[in-house]
């Protein structure tokens, strides 16, 4: 039986193993480590649910599925499906990725009602805003853990096998194709192979992909910052809808800033990369805090003769780093208004007490882009219009929030590459953006795989 070797654990890795396993033998390579072996000091010593507290790399689940497990059900949202399939065959594919995580323990309640998503658009509508309905489920962070094991069992017994701990280095290439996966530890060999690594590594795909000769593209990049408000703000919304999608033009210079990974009564947290500091956010089912928090962010797009997008993203979260001692920036909104930095003086005077404290006040204006501030800071007023109490002097702002999933590799729409035995899925080779989309990449080219023997 033919063997095909999957790079990376996370959604695409697991729905494209879940798909293969039928056909072939099918050995999937994680760097990060297994639910069971990490505690979490955010649950006070449970399974962890999310390794970033913790400064863990994302293990088995990713860190999608190590977030709070938004389930965005349309096919245009965390990416483009319709690029690979036709529309009705997208839509079957997120039916099918949803009854897949359902039979592996997701509760099939959607939390949004059509009637009250039409309220929300005209609302949006009356002032200039983009609302975008869609269905939505959410996991919760406190039970990702169980989902994440089920479907390890559902793959494990259909013979997958998992090397955990395990970094992939490099690709060997003979005639054409894609021979061994070079380990940290040991090499294996595929007749296949997936590249599924997830953003976190997507510069390590780039270098791969140059290496490889293969042709990339460079996608645009958000750039941003979570934004932290009392829960009761945002109730109006996040009642009707879980996670809102906002898509707001900037009256300045006309760009797309786009709320993202809504968190009601969630919390905001470090992320720890190769070199920078980032944040995120999550939200569980049994846990809440009293604040709500939110992606804002801007999207970048660069033109010749400088079109890396992910060198300029990470250099902006260097530069925030360093500002940081190591650590994100927090910033009152008022501050960035007056154009001062903040202090824990005056972040103590704030309505909003802050979730993520390994942090250090300060001035964003220093580590993110002119353009960039101005788009947060005109779009947050703009947002303010809808959900009043936004553009508020005691608003936290958090930085640097990115989505480094900028580069793209060049494949038809099987999402086969240059090289016809290597496939690409997932936001690390910037073909998705989200669970939901990751899932559906990792199948498509787990189908193309199929198609092909």
């Amino acid at each position: 039986m033919k063997r095909v070797a999957i790079i990376g654990a996370g959604p695409a890795g697991l729905f494209a193993a879940y798909e293969l396993s039928n056909y072939f033998e099918v050995e999937i390579i994680e760097q990060g480590r297994d639910v069971d072996s990490r505690k979490c000091p955010v649950l006070d010593g449970k399974n962890c649910i999310n390794c970033n507290p913790c400064n863990i790399l994302s293990g088995l689940g990713g860190a999608g599925l190590f977030s709070d497990g938004k389930l965005n059900l349309n096919p245009k949202i965390g990416g483009d499906l319709t690029e690979f399939l036709p529309e009705n065959k997208a839509w079957e594919l997120i039916e099918y990725i949803d009854k897949i995580f359902t039979e592996h323990g997701v509760i099939n309640h959607e939390l949004n009602s059509i009637e009250e998503l039409k309220i929300i658009k005209k609302r949006a509508a009356e002032v200039g805003i983009n609302f975008i309905p869609i269905r939505q489920k959410h996991i919760g962070s406190d039970h990702l853990p169980e989902i994440i094991k089920n479907f390890r069992k559902t793959l494990e017994e259909r013979g997958v096998k998992f090397h955990l701990n395990t970094k992939a280095t490099d690709l060997l290439v003979k005639e054409k194709r894609v021979t061994e996966i070079v380990c940290n530890n040991k090499r294996i060999s595929c007749d296949y192979a997936i590249l599924a690594t997830g953003r976190y590594n997507s510069e390590w795909v780039t270098k791969i992909a140059k290496k490889l000769k293969l042709t990339t593209i460079f996608n645009p990049v958000d750039i941003g910052v979570r934004v932290e408000v009392p829960s009761i703000v945002m109730e109006s919304i996040t009642k009707m809808c879980w996670d809102p999608k906002f898509h707001i033009r900037t009256p300045t210079y006309d760009d797309f800033v786009r709320t993202f990974c809504v968190c009601p009564n969630g919390f905001v947290t470090k992320e720890t990369y190769e070199g920078f500091v980032g944040v995120n956010g999550y939200s569980m089912r049994d846990k809440k805090s009293e604040n709500t928090n939110f992606a804002f962010l801007s999207r970048v797009k660069l033109t010749k003769p400088v079109e890396n997008t992910t060198s300029y993203a990470v250099s902006m979260a260097k530069m925030a780093t360093t500002i940081g001692g190591n650590k994100p920036i927090i910033q009152r909104l008022g501050d960035l208004k007056q154009g001062r930095r903040s202090t824990w003086s005056r972040i103590n005077k704030s309505y909003v007490k802050p979730t993520l404290l390994d942090v250090t006040p300060g001035d964003i204006s220093m580590a993110l882009s002119h353009r960039i501030v101005t788009n947060i800071l005109e779009g947050l007023k703009m947002l303010d219009k809808i959900i009043p109490g936004i553009f508020s002097d005691s608003t936290l702002l958090y930085a640097p929030e990115m989505k480094l999933y900028a580069m793209r590799i060049k494949t038809n729409k099987n999402l086969q590459t240059e090289i016809p035995n290597l496939f690409v899925a997932g936001d690390g080779a910037g073909v998705s953006r989200g669970i939901i989309g990751a899932a559906a990449t990792g199948i498509i080219a787990a189908r193309g795989i199929i198609s092909l023997n």
